[in-house]
């Protein structure tokens, strides 16, 4: 009896240190890879082809109003005159073109600050209940299809016009693809990582941390960047109508009756810019490194 209790522990001992072995070899995969510097290179090289491809096409756009229609458009040239004037102090609407940058980016790291902590959390809680997965999605699934501008009404209803109607607009469309692609993600993570963390000893909150969500990240990363981009659409639109004085999308509102056309513009510009900034170099630049490690990337 005794002997066999010996056994019986070994095997336990066994299994334990296969499955840390297993552990192991499975970080190994989320190992940093020199690759990533190359990706990265890549990545600024490809962002100003396609600006130039992006400046070329407005230009001729421009030139084409001006020559059929003998419209005013402003050009590439003027527009970019326009900025470096107001990037120099220069007022619009009332206000620097930093002042409205800061505006709106306050707006807009406020809503999704609250739409990324309430989405993922939900995404993880969903992602791993079962029942509660099919239930709790479906209001997801709902608010999804609601256009970003279709809650401008509710959140007129409830805060009034202003700053909170605005946050809650962008935490409304950004909240819904960040629990959906979390959720996604967490389920398709293999079964065999979480048995395996969990017959090493780890507890629930290093299977998460170390094993679900890198398992998970690709797709997580997916739900921050589209909602990342909705946020950003529908606080520009949100501006333009919710009565804020500041703000880009509230200077490109008022270009249309002041005529400053070269001033929306830049501030189209300016929303371009961090749009583009965000996106490439903080998720395909994070999106990179995590493909990296997961030994995704091609290689040569």
């Amino acid at each position: 009896m005794w002997k066999a209790d010996r056994v019986d522990d070994k095997g336990k001992m066994d299994r334990k240190e296969a499955a840390e072995k297993a552990l192991r070899e499975g970080r190994s995969h989320f190992e940093f890879r020199p690759e990533t510097r190359r990706f990265l290179l890549a990545n600024a090289v490809n962002i100003a082809i396609g600006i130039a491809l992006v400046i070329i096409a407005w230009w001729a756009v421009a030139e084409a109003m001006i020559a059929v229609r003998g419209a005013f458009f402003p050009t590439p040239p003027e527009t970019f005159s326009a900025l470096w004037e107001a990037l120099g102090g220069a007022k619009i609407n009332g206000a620097t073109i930093y002042f409205h940058t800061r505006s709106s980016l306050v707006r807009w790291g406020l809503g999704y600050a609250l739409a990324l902590v309430i989405g993922t959390i939900a995404g993880m809680a969903f992602g791993t209940m079962g029942r509660a997965y099919d239930i709790g999605m479906v209001p997801v699934y709902i608010v999804q299809m609601i256009p970003g501008m279709a809650w401008v009404p509710i959140a007129m209803l409830i805060f009034g016009l202003g700053e909170s109607a605005t946050v809650f607009i962008i935490l409304m469309t950004a909240l819904p693809p960040i629990v959906i692609n979390t959720a996604g993600g967490i389920r398709q993570a293999p079964p065999i990582y979480s048995r395996v963390a969990l017959m090493s000893g780890k507890d629930h909150f290093s299977l998460f941390a170390k094993v679900l969500i890198p398992a998970a990240a690709l797709p997580i990363i997916d739900g921050m960047r589209i909602g990342l981009a909705n946020g950003w659409r529908v606080l520009i639109a949100a501006e333009m109508v919710l009565g804020t004085m500041v703000g880009l999308g509230a200077t490109i509102e008022d270009s249309r009756y002041s005529l400053d056309f070269v001033s929306a513009f830049v501030c189209i510009i300016v929303i371009c810019l961090i749009g583009l900034t965000i996106e490439k170099l903080l998720f395909s630049g994070l999106e990179g490194v995590v493909r990296n490690r997961l030994g995704l990337e091609e290689e040569g």
